[in-house]
């Protein structure tokens, strides 16, 4: 099995999911690696950008070519163009050697630039110059080359927001954001929690000790009950923890309090709040029915009883009116005596 081919199986069994959020994203992940124009990630932290930008890289024909990620948020200012173009022995202070930049060693497949808001000004710049025609010049150099690579981009805030608050460039946006694919976070795709919980545990077993473990019933609804903010890198964190201090077979409630008690701080919360709005909904549930069997007593006693006459009273159908005197037990007869 060649590199490329390998990497994609692992990526597969990776990408876990269902849910229709989950589905969507990942058919348009298979579409997109078809085609060369740059692709756009966005999602929360820790929602997986950089495995679904693998999965684009390693589904399209540049699989057997490098992928190169690169956090935008380590690219010093003043040495940006040099990391992603190289330079020239002599193009700056310290240059004593020629290097390669990013963009080179991404040829013929893919340059991943992670944290794309955080890209300096002169950065976004300089990307931008080379997204136009693909083509570059190394720092102190002449010599202008042509790059066969596609960038894949990611950003875990809304683009759109800082392009607004003229943080981030318009043009540079518009190049990016070819394709897009959307990330759903964790609390919205809960209907894959239970296939993430049993391939994250086995991913634990295979990093630690071999052993198999799962997770009961009030473990998984104690991690149902979280918002997760780091999504599914805080549960596959969460989860290798409960896999270490576990001493059995199945990891239950004991150990996520051990390992993540926020977890069970959220799940006391929840109890709590459902149980207040339980009551609440029954207070009201009360309070109406309570004034609807005074309303409809009254109509029956203003009319001795007769239940044609307390429909006309109370705007309603004869036939309504009689099934909620009959709701209450109301004595139509009694009422009639009155």
């Amino acid at each position: 099995m060649t590199d490329g081919i390998r990497e994609s199986a692992t990526l597969a069994q990776n990408l876990v999911g269902r849910s229709a959020l989950f589905r969507e994203a990942m058919e348009l992940v298979q579409l997109y690696a078809a085609w060369q124009a740059p692709v756009l990630i966005t999602g929360e932290t820790g929602t997986g950008k950089e495995l679904v930008a693998r999965a684009v890289h390693y589904q399209s024909r540049r699989r057997h070519r490098p992928f190169i990620p690169v956090n935008c948020a380590t690219l010093p200012d003043s040495l940006v163009e040099s990391e992603l173009f190289g330079h020239t022995r002599g193009a700056f202070t310290d240059a004593s050697q020629a290097r390669e930049g990013l963009v080179r060693l991404a040829e013929g497949g893919t340059l991943f630039l992670d944290e794309m808001e955080a890209l300096s000004p002169r950065g976004q710049g300089a990307l931008l110059r080379f997204l136009q025609d693909s083509r570059y010049r190394a720092l102190g150099g002449n010599q202008l080359h042509h790059a066969d690579v596609r960038v894949v981009a990611a950003s875990n805030i809304d683009l759109h927001e800082r392009v607004a608050a003229h943080a981030f460039r318009d043009d540079l946006l518009y190049r990016l954001d070819a394709f897009r694919v959307n990330l759903p976070p964790l609390r919205e795709r809960l209907d894959d929690l239970e296939l993430l919980v049993a391939h994250l545990l086995a991913k634990a077993a295979h990093q630690t000790d071999g052993l198999a473990r799962c997770i009961d019933d009030a473990g998984v609804a104690l991690l149902r009950a979280y918002d997760w903010p780091g999504n599914v890198r805080q549960l596959e964190n969460v989860l290798l923890k409960a896999h270490v201090v576990c001493p059995g077979a199945v990891v239950g409630v004991a150990e996520l309090q051990r390992c993540a008690p926020e977890l069970f701080q959220a799940g006391a919360s929840a109890h709590a709040s459902l149980t207040h709005s339980h009551s609440l909904r029954e207070a009201k549930r009360a309070a109406v029915d309570q004034a609807e069997r005074r309303f409809v007593e009254d109509c029956l006693s203003r009319t001795a009883g007769n239940i044609s006459a307390a429909a006309r009273l109370a705007g309603m159908e004869r036939a309504s009116l009689s099934r909620l005197a009959k709701k209450y037990g109301l004595n139509v007869r009694a009422l009639s005596s009155v």
